[in-house]
């Protein structure tokens, strides 16, 4: 197989372990805290999972192992999106489980939960682990979004497990898939079949966090090679000094990716959801902010400048939200077959006009038709209008140009305004893990064979205090009930995690609040460069700013 020189580097490169978990399976014990409880509606959450709800915090020491001695078959999956470090959480776990037994299994069950439905594995072998040591990807088995969460689809599982004599399940996702991964924990413990299941915290949006996850993998990588793009752009606009460069990043329920953007190279706009939705602003006032930016810095003889936008921006936006979800009632049924069938644009554009509500047609009328007939395009499985479709970038760069061609003709405007647009988001999913997220990562799959070894389910892996050193590091466990709450999902009530946003009164946002006004009117660039994995720690062992400053001692 041909590999590129940084690639071998790369398979050579020994992750750090946190100091407990250095000290050799047999020396590693377990302390047990206090009992847990869901962060909302208790009563129900704890009547849906009578066999895992309200267990212990735990942590690891050095100490004498007291773990059962016995053979592990555990089957790993990759779940829902790629995160950069995947490949490592199972060299951990591989690693780990060898170390205490060289007869031990790892399977890997191929393309995420349909893997574990189909009974498709691979078992891994030193080999086959080596090929994929410290590199980005979920190609070592794939991944998929199918959810595991009827009783028949667990009964499934836990027949296949049988069949290989598994002994416990990692599942490796997001909050849904960690959801899924404490359904099917319960499954298992409510069954008595003896089949242990331990979650890992992955998700590069970074919205799968809370006291205890402090971040979830994949998030220190993907904003790195963001921010690199982001600062090459800002060199780009210094140097050229004829754009404005609009850049929508990942991020769909929450703008954590924009904000450490935003604070590792310091654009001139970034806009923050969370912030939107609380001080109810309408596309007018986003508009008007980025302009009143754009026009200062032109008037004062810079025309360019770069705005950062979370993608799933207009989410946020109250009167939006309004539109979009009168728009999912006007398209319901066979609604959608009576709007397709139309002639053109026009008929289309009268259908609209008369089935929405003269306040929600006022804020479609102001919309780019291009972003108007992204509105009407393909819906997504529940009927409902894919919002990540939305050219948002484009819809703000346009919205801007209007306004400023106002302000021009009143006088007020004096500058240029030309834009370039951008999206990042395939570009961070699987590239090269940093130091941080391979030792990170490489440390939640040790650490998760550790769970299985003392007998522990339905918990997720844990590895925090991780703004530090990794020899400060501490590895533990918590019950994944204890992050959930009770949400309306397709209609019905159900116990899912809860999605961490963007907290306006967090260290992050403040330091990016106490310094946008500055950004906003001088040329403040920063240029992050590439991820650096050889040299000095204080380069290639960096995390990321927001979590440098949550945990600032």
């Amino acid at each position: 197989m041909n590999i590129s020189p940084l690639q071998k580097a790369r398979y050579e490169y020994t992750p750090k372990l946190p100091g407990m978990l250095r000290q050799g399976i047999a020396n590693i014990c377990v302390k047990e805290g206090a009992e847990t409880q869901s962060v909302a509606d208790q009563d129900k959450i704890k009547a849906l999972f009578p066999n895992t709800y309200g267990k212990k915090e735990i942590t690891f020491e050095k100490g004498q192992n007291t773990s059962a001695a016995k053979k592990q078959v555990v089957g790993v999956i990759l779940s829902g999106g790629q995160a950069p470090g995947g490949h490592n959480v199972i060299c951990g776990l591989y690693d780990a489980l060898k170390a205490t037994d060289k007869d031990n299994v790892l399977l890997g069950f191929k393309g995420g939960p349909d893997g574990l439905l189909k009974n498709d594995y691979v078992e891994f072998d030193d080999e086959f682990i080596d090929a994929y040591r410290n590199t980005g990807g979920f190609d070592i088995i794939g991944s998929g979004r199918t959810k595991l969460e009827t009783k028949e689809q667990f009964a499934i599982v836990a027949e296949n497990a049988k069949k290989n004599g598994l002994t416990a399940v990692v599942i490796i996702g997001g909050d849904d898939s960690n959801t899924n991964a404490a359904t099917l924990a319960e499954y298992m413990a409510a069954n008595n079949t003896g089949i242990q299941v331990i979650g890992c915290p992955k998700t590069i949006d970074g919205d799968l966090k809370n006291e205890d996850i402090e971040a979830s993998f994949g998030f220190d990588t993907a904003t790195k090679t963001y921010s690199e793009l982001i600062g090459n752009i800002e060199r780009d606009a210094n140097s050229a000094k004829k754009y404005w460069h609009f850049v929508k990043v990942m991020g769909r329920s929450a703008s954590h990716v924009a904000l450490e953007c935003a604070l590792e190279t310091q654009p001139n706009i970034c806009l923050i959801g969370e912030e939107v939705a609380a001080k109810k602003m309408s596309l007018a006032e986003i508009t008007n902010y980025i302009a009143d930016s754009v026009e200062a810095r032109g008037n004062n003889g810079d025309n360019f400048g770069v705005a950062i936008i979370p993608e799933g921006i207009v989410e946020f936006v109250p009167e939006f939200s309004k539109l979009i979800a009168e728009i999912n009632e006007l398209l319901a049924g066979s609604k959608t077959e009576e709007f397709n069938a139309l002639p053109d644009w026009e008929a289309k554009y009268n259908f609209i006009k008369a089935g929405l509500t003269a306040e929600s047609f006022s804020v479609f009328d102001i919309l780019p038709q291009f972003v108007q007939q992204q509105l009407f395009l393909e819906r997504d499985p529940h009927g409902n209008v894919q919002v990540s479709l939305i050219e948002s970038e484009k819809l703000f760069s346009e919205m801007v140009k209007a306004e400023l061609a106002k302000r021009k003709a009143a006088g007020t405007y004096k500058g240029k305004f030309g834009a370039q647009h951008h999206f990042f988001g395939y570009e961070g999913r699987c590239a090269f893990p940093s130091n941080f997220d391979a030792d990170y990562c490489y440390s939640l799959g040790y650490n998760a064979f550790m769970l299985i070894q003392y007998g522990y389910t339905g918990y997720l892996s844990k590895v925090s205090n991780i703004a530090r050193p990794a020899e400060e590091w501490v590895a533990g466990g918590m019950p994944i009930t204890k992050m959930m709450n009770m949400e309306r999902r397709n209609g019905e009530d159900k116990p899912v995690i809860r999605k961490a946003l963007v907290e306006l009164d967090g260290a992050p946002f403040k330091y990016f609040e106490a310094h946008r006004k500055q950004w906003a009117l001088e040329t403040c660039f920063k240029y992050p460069g590439a991820i650096q994995y050889y040299g000095p720690a204080e380069v290639c062992d960096l995390t990321t700013v927001t979590l440098a400053l949550e945990q600032a001692k």
